[in-house]
């Protein structure tokens, strides 16, 4: 295994297979990330309100990479598995004109800039022995007087590989193969898994968020700069993926972890739909049952959740199933 690096200057504002790689890597091995934040620096701490007038909306949503990945090739998988995600000690929430699931009733700007706080092993709470949550990195005041304290959990919400069609795709939206996918879950110790289109598969990452909500309604997070560490794996034979999938530990219940699998698209009906057909695949596939029997099983046991709803025109729509239930591995 060996260990690399893609700059800040290393980034890209499109999904595009046309793209030189920044990187060459092989199969296993592990890549750390400089990410500037989702305004790619057009909001810095010590912004005002009337810097979202100013923003250049052609320049967001900036991702870095690409990385090439040795014996990537259209119809394999490729293993993403987040190692580490380190935020910077501030962050920004925005509700921006025009953006957002209800950006009809918020017409006007609004700008938070927070303080991020890491969790140290003598201030920490909530975990074994007196340290922090599993998972949870610190938290942030949101209103300090009113006692609302949010905890940090970092993590990329741009991860994908380049699309096999060709040309420019815009980093706003998901994409079957990734992109903006905003999805909480995805944080240290997760794996994500990601259908390859093109050789070499072209991944890129950004978008760090320190914080979110499932479908992050307003339109941003706690979005902040961030050093991402991952490690990149060629699978082959994975046909079921499709979409992304996922395997994660539930950000709720600290000891709970969970298969996940995805539909993308700009039905949100038929990307639920999609989203459970792929776990149906998924359980065919690596623990035996008959579709019959993974669609009961979806039904007692799976939770259907919104994990991306304002990044248009596609939605991120998420089947998860608790690992539990398989009590023999």
């Amino acid at each position: 295994m060996s260990i690399h690096a893609v700059k800040r200057a290393q980034c890209h504002l499109a999904w595009d297979n046309s793209i030189s790689p920044a990187l060459h890597v092989q199969s296993g091995d592990t890549v750390t990330f400089d990410c500037l934040d989702a305004s790619n620096g057009q909001i810095t701490s010590s912004s005002t309100v009337s810097s979202l007038h100013s923003l250049v909306f052609a320049q967001l949503d900036q991702v870095n990479g690409p990385v090439h990945v040795a014996g990537a090739a259209p119809g394999d998988t490729l293993r993403v598995d987040v190692l580490a995600a380190e935020p910077a000690e501030w962050g920004w929430t925005a509700c921006i004109p025009g953006f957002g699931l209800l950006a009809d009733e918020f017409p006007e700007p609004a700008l938070k800039i927070w303080s991020l706080h890491k969790h140290t092993a003598e201030g920490s709470q909530g975990g074994e022995g007196g340290g922090p949550v599993p998972g949870e990195y610190g938290y942030a005041w949101f209103d300090e007087a009113r006692g609302i304290r949010i905890p940090l959990r970092p993590f990329a919400g741009e991860m994908g590989v380049a699309p096999a069609e060709p040309g420019a795709h815009s980093t706003i939206p998901p994409y079957r193969t990734g992109g903006n996918i905003d999805t909480r879950h995805l944080s240290v110790g997760s794996t994500l898994y990601l259908p390859v289109g093109v050789e070499g598969a072209l991944f890129s990452i950004g978008d760090g968020h320190a914080a979110q909500g499932d479908g992050e309604v307003c339109g941003t997070a706690i979005e902040t700069p961030m050093k991402v560490t991952v490690r990149l794996t060629v699978l082959k034979d994975t046909p079921y993926v499709q979409t992304p999938h996922f395997s994660a530990c539930n950000p709720h219940a600290s000891t709970e972890e969970f298969y996940c699998t995805t539909g993308v698209g700009p039905d949100i009906r038929e990307a639920t739909r999609d989203a459970v057909r792929h776990m149906i695949a998924f359980l065919t596939a690596q623990h035996g049952l008959g579709r019959v029997e993974a669609y009961m099983l979806c039904s007692v046991a799976g939770d259907l959740r919104m994990h991306e709803v304002v990044d248009m025109p596609n939605y991120v729509i998420g089947l998860m199933l608790p690992k539990s239930v398989f009590t023999r591995g």
